[in-house]
């Protein structure tokens, strides 16, 4: 638009130099007045148009200028953005290598699974319910053992599952029937010699239950058992060791949680029971005493009938005695 004001301007000057040109091939006096004229009306025109030039030119100027300005200002707020982005970014991605430093290094990881199995456990039961790494009889220490009566009695939880061959059966390329294959066979001897320490090693009898946990401490693991490796999960149950995740171990603390309020409950009800049998030994004394009160004062009432029957007679032999010394003839006197 700016250049079609220019160009307007540019033949309007040329229009007027033309103009100018030809009246002053003009030798009369009349060509010459016309000429003054003419210019000055051009001239005239000239700087309406020149002012009307630079009031659009300033306006367009400070419409651009604030225009340049608001995206200059939300540039710098979207690259502040970007920057916080980035930011976060590079936290995510220091704490997922820190977790899978964590994940791959197999003390680093039970570590992890026994404080998931702390937190899940503190939150659900109180601490007289649990006891963590506790060793047994054996010399075994496990992660955690829930402190039920019997039945069942106390049940051992493992928190340290391999998680080596899982990260190996997950890391086979696409395609790769083969290494698939290979990996699903590792990851299912690995579950089954871990089941099998479980098995040995915390179902001891006499002294826990007849069955154990074992706590996976990702949902995804647990998925992938379910989904692809039924058998596994067949075989835990046939050595009662009961495969648990976050989302079910805490579903299970809650039963347990109900168990032990139950089992106070049940505790609580026979000590009632005891008081209420102190109270009816209390209740009953306390009627044999009350006989023996009534006893008392069924005694005593005849004990005072008796002395208003003496009373009775002394009074009558009194009166006979007025009588005598009156001179009245006295009567038969009555047996007493």
């Amino acid at each position: 638009m700016d250049i079609v004001v220019y160009a307007l301007l540019a033949v309007v000057l040329l229009l007027g130099a033309g103009l100018v040109a030809v009246m002053l091939r003009r030798n009369d006096a009349r060509g010459e007045i016309v000429l003054a004229d003419t210019v000055q009306r051009i001239q005239g025109s000239l700087r309406e148009q020149e002012r009307a030039l630079a009031s659009l030119v300033s306006e367009r100027l400070d419409r651009s200028e604030k225009a340049t300005g608001q995206v200059v200002t939300d540039l710098r707020e979207r690259l502040a953005r970007i920057d916080e982005a980035q930011r976060k970014i590079g936290d995510l991605s220091s704490q997922v290598v820190s977790l899978q430093q964590i994940l791959t290094n197999k003390q680093a990881r039970g570590a992890f699974g026994e404080v998931q199995l702390n937190d899940l456990v503190s939150a659900a039961l109180p601490p007289s319910a649990y006891a963590l790494q506790c060793t047994l009889s054996t010399g075994a220490r496990v992660d955690c053992l829930l402190k039920l009566p019997n039945p069942p009695g106390p049940i051992a939880i493992d928190a340290k599952f391999p998680l080596e061959s899982y990260h190996l059966l997950r890391a086979v390329p696409a395609g790769d029937a083969a290494s698939l294959a290979t990996a699903q066979r590792a990851f299912q001897a690995a579950m089954r010699k871990h089941i099998g320490d479980i098995r040995d090693k915390y179902i001891l009898a006499g002294e826990t239950a007849e069955s154990a946990l074992l706590f996976l401490p990702s949902e995804a693991i647990y998925a992938e058992l379910h989904a692809n490796f039924g058998g596994i999960v067949d075989e835990s149950y046939r050595a009662r060791v009961w495969i648990v995740s976050p989302t079910t171990m805490m579903a299970t603390l809650n039963t347990v949680r109900a168990v032990l309020k139950d089992v106070e409950m049940r505790e609580q009800a026979g000590e009632i029971q005891k008081l209420v049998a102190l109270m009816m030994g209390d209740t009953k004394r306390l009627q044999e005493r009350v006989d023996n009160l009534k006893r008392h004062f069924a005694q005593t009432e005849k004990d005072l009938r008796e002395i208003d029957t003496s009373a009775t007679q002394i009074q009558r032999r009194g009166e006979r005695i007025l009588s005598v010394e009156l001179g009245e003839q006295p009567e038969a006197l009555p047996k007493g």
